[in-house]
């Protein structure tokens, strides 16, 4: 399995020339994330040189949705319903001893301080300071023992503390269900796992699913874990990086303004804070960061959510056949939806199911089967030929949407969908896609020759 572990995936990317290894000394202050950014969907970066410290920073291990594809061993078309599939049947983990657990190799109980231990970077200009961005958020509800995992950004705050963007999701909900009892959640923080199990970490589930168990269904066995040191948390025992901690009850610091996915910042405000208690690491630990924005952090929230979407609009239109979260979109706020149309109204109804499956969802395009959803040259294409804002347009005004989107009201605005699919009713030469025949036959090779030249040459 190439992806079994950070390790296994690093030496496969390397093995297909997708690993770029810098060994030039790098500021952790913008340096690695502009480099990294130079090759966002390139290559992955591997910083063996970082200004102060031994231990090597990587990013950008998933920059394309091939890359995706080959850690899941399909093929883009197979993500979707993999994941999906996955989803509905997780795998239940592994618990390991932790001398099978090379995240164990180191223990750390004393003397914590995360700047000093590891190098967590600066990523934009306004950020308000090093933060922790691929850490696996992992959290348990102590009455069904069930785990929850999610990636939140993390803001070095102090030695041994991190200041915590929250969401109101399933982490926050356990949170508030302990703060009201008086009481810290326990949690650890993991860095450095495989791309499998860090893409299952985004699934959009019912409240109780264990995202470890959905990695263990895409991986085909078990996830092995290992129990944490000082919090009642088991981790994958691969990791890199472990961070034990607990969200302190009653307790807000200033984090941010920090540089979030729509390429704009998340402003300054008083978060919850997590107090670090143990770390642990693997001989020779490999620190991940995920630059904000890039196509890894992108395509890591996108792909989850069109596993979703797809099933939401499945419910209303059971002919669609492909959904795309679009890069140009932030892979949060544009979906592109496929469909068989049957009938007439199918369009506005998946439009309706997309708006209702996520409020981040701002605008979304209609097509038919035949338009390639990955390629916005042909979206666009059919928006510019088959969409009549008279007829063809649905609007839906003070709706909730992301407050992240800088245009929106503390979160509210209009959303916008585009019916661009044929009218059934259509005369059959009206909207027929020109082609010439033999085209995807042809191989152009065959036809050049490297070594003919032009023998005459016309003069006036």
């Amino acid at each position: 399995m190439r992806a079994k572990t950070f390790r296994t995936w690093m030496q496969y990317l390397q093995s297909k020339d997708r690993l770029a290894v810098i060994d030039k000394n790098v500021s952790l202050q913008y340096e690695v994330a502009a480099v990294s950014k130079k090759l966002d969907g390139k290559k992955a970066t591997y910083f063996t040189a970082v200004e102060g410290y031994s231990i090597p920073v990587v990013s950008g291990i998933c920059s394309s949705r091939e890359d995706f594809a080959e850690a899941l061993e399909t093929d883009q078309h197979g993500i979707i319903p993999k994941f999906t599939e996955a989803v509905a049947s997780p795998t239940p983990c592994r618990l390991v001893d932790h001398t099978e657990a090379p995240v164990k190799e180191n223990i750390i109980l004393e003397n914590i301080n995360l700047m000093k231990m590891f190098p967590i970077p600066v990523h934009h200009e306004k950020d308000s300071g090093n933060y922790i961005t691929a850490g696996l958020f992992i959290v348990r509800d102590p009455v069904t023992r069930k785990q929850n995992v999610s990636i939140h950004r993390l803001q070095v705050s102090g030695k041994d503390k991190l200041g915590a963007l929250i969401l109101p999701r399933h982490t926050f909900h356990l949170y508030k269900q302990a703060e009201e009892e008086g009481r810290a959640l326990e949690c650890a923080i993991v860095i450095g796992v495989d791309p499998v199990t860090l893409l299952a970490s985004q699934a959009s589930t019912p409240y109780g699913v264990d995202e470890l168990e959905i990695a263990g269904s895409l991986r085909g066995e078990p996830l092995e874990v290992v129990r944490c040191e000082t919090v009642d948390i088991d981790v994958p025992a691969f990791a890199e990086i472990v961070l034990e901690g607990k969200i302190l009850p009653h307790v807000r610091e200033p984090e941010g303004p920090f540089g979030e996915f729509p390429k704009y910042y998340g402003p300054r405000s008083n978060k919850e804070v997590v107090q670090i208690t143990a770390v642990t690491h693997r001989n020779n630990p490999i620190f991940y960061t995920i630059v904000p924005a890039g196509y890894e952090h992108l395509l890591l929230g996108g792909i989850p959510r069109e596993a979703s979407l797809f099933q939401t609009i499945r419910q209303t239109v059971p002919s669609v056949k492909a959904v795309h979260m679009s890069p140009g979109g932030t892979c949060r706020y544009h979906a592109i939806v496929s469909i068989k149309k049957r009938n007439e109204g199918e369009a506005k109804n998946a439009i309706i199911a997309a708006f209702a499956n996520s409020f981040d969802i701002k605008h979304v395009v209609v097509v038919d089967e035949e338009v390639d959803i990955f390629n916005m040259e042909e979206v666009e294409w059919a928006i510019a030929t088959r969409f009549q804002a008279e007829k063809d347009l649905v609007l839906v005004h003070s709706s909730q949407g992301s407050k992240l989107d800088p245009s929106t009201e503390e979160g509210v605005g209009s959303k916008m969908g585009l019916d661009c699919t044929v009218p059934l009713n259509s005369e059959p030469m009206r909207y027929l896609k020109v082609y010439i025949p033999g085209y995807d036959e042809i191989k152009v090779d065959d036809y050049i020759n490297s070594e003919a030249t032009i023998k005459s040459v016309h003069s006036e």
